[in-house]
């Protein structure tokens, strides 16, 4: 976080909501966390690697498992797939427990467990975008990561804790069905009101997260959209600029940097839409951008998803809903912040950068991100 944006920490409903912006920040938050952890700590995400800080990271489960704590870990095989099999073997051999989401032969085999989160004594928990890896928790140097992470404290934290339950039985299981996950995903978002879970998968419809995005955008009249990977139908665009047509506002902060080019180009692809509809666009300058965040008038959605094809329609994510004119308020003055570390893609900036190459690569790359997998477009150069 910038030196003039104030820390963001503010109570919702009996819980305390923090807003982990720096990467330093979020590494000391995890690391208090586990090293507090007296009953239970469950833990998930996409991708932990076995590099500083991913050894820190599992010492201090090591260390909690041995000091009694039930440890459980749950892995992406694709996410994690670059760690030894024998990395984690110490934490089992100090109590703990680890299983990995697999993917399998058939449709199961494009999901992506993307979800990133860890819970604590039923009672602290974080989710977010980030991943347990060196260059996501940390500030410096031309790898690191600009995004967040969201602390909760509070009695929202126990329902969460019961999805992650679930969620590792259906991967334990004799036979992880499809169906049994959908009706995972739908049980456990459930609630309304200021706090609400809101949980994605590979639903064939009523998918929770994009449904209730789906709602929010379209009784906004101010919408801002911080997507590191922006790549969505373009009945989505529609009801973006449909935000702004009605006399509103939008704005959309997406990447200028990442390590996955074909994802900026997608991206790129969309903008000509939204610019004719009065949609402001802004790519982040600083560093690589992983940010997930939406907001839509005193609705903000925080954690996982990004705003592509697959976070909406297939990867497995992690959404919290936050109905709350005062944390809305906090959250927006963040993006301000990142807003002014951006370069905005006026028509006639984009008018400059659409030569008929560049526009053919964009129109590929974006018809590859939602076709194929991150890790096949990864090596693809599509930015220049």
């Amino acid at each position: 976080m910038s030196a003039a944006q104030a820390p963001i920490d503010l109570q919702v409903a009996g819980n305390r909501l923090r807003l982990l912006a720096g990467g330093v920040e979020r590494f000391d938050a995890l690391i208090g966390m586990i090293e507090a952890a007296t009953s239970s700590i469950r833990l998930l995400f996409y991708m932990f690697t076995e590099d500083d800080a991913g050894r820190l990271v599992l010492d201090s489960l090591i260390r909690a498992a041995a000091r009694g704590v039930d440890v459980r870990v749950l892995l992406d095989e694709f996410g994690s797939g670059a760690i030894r099999p024998a990395f984690l073997d110490p934490l089992s051999e100090a109590g703990g427990h680890h299983c990995i989401f697999h993917p399998k032969i058939g449709r199961r085999y494009l999901i992506r467990n993307h979800q990133k989160m860890i819970v604590v004594d039923d009672r602290a928990a974080i989710i977010g975008g980030a991943n347990i890896n060196e260059h996501y928790l940390t500030d410096i140097g031309p790898q690191h990561w600009r995004d967040i992470w969201l602390a909760v404290d509070g009695p929202a934290v126990p329902e969460l804790g019961d999805y992650f339950d679930a969620l590792e039985r259906w991967v334990r299981g004799p036979r992880p069905l499809i169906r049994k996950l959908r009706r995972i995903i739908a049980r456990h978002s459930r609630g309304s009101g200021p706090l609400a879970w809101r949980f994605s998968g590979p639903m064939r419809k009523h998918n929770p997260w994009p449904v209730q995005i789906v709602k929010d955008i379209l009784g906004a009249r101010r919408l801002d959209i911080v997507a590191a990977y922006f790549s969505p139908s373009r009945a989505m665009l529609r009801r973006i600029g449909g935000v702004v047509e009605r006399g509103g506002s939008a704005r959309l902060v997406t990447a200028a940097k990442s390590d996955n080019n074909a994802t900026i180009a997608a991206a790129r692809y969309t903008y000509n839409r939204l610019l004719k509809r009065g949609v402001r666009v802004f790519e982040y300058q600083p560093a690589k951008f992983h940010t997930k965040l939406y907001i839509a008038d005193d609705i903000v959605h925080i954690g996982s998803a990004n705003f592509d094809f697959r976070s909406i329609y297939l990867n497995l994510e992690v959404m919290l809903r936050i109905d709350d004119a005062a944390f809305a308020a906090a959250i927006r003055s963040f993006v301000d912040g990142e807003v002014a570390d951006s370069l905005e893609i006026t028509p006639e900036i984009h008018a400059r950068r659409a030569t008929g190459w560049r526009r053919l690569k964009w129109a590929v790359s974006h018809f590859l991100v939602t076709s194929m997998d991150y890790t096949v477009t990864r090596r693809m150069n599509f930015v220049d």
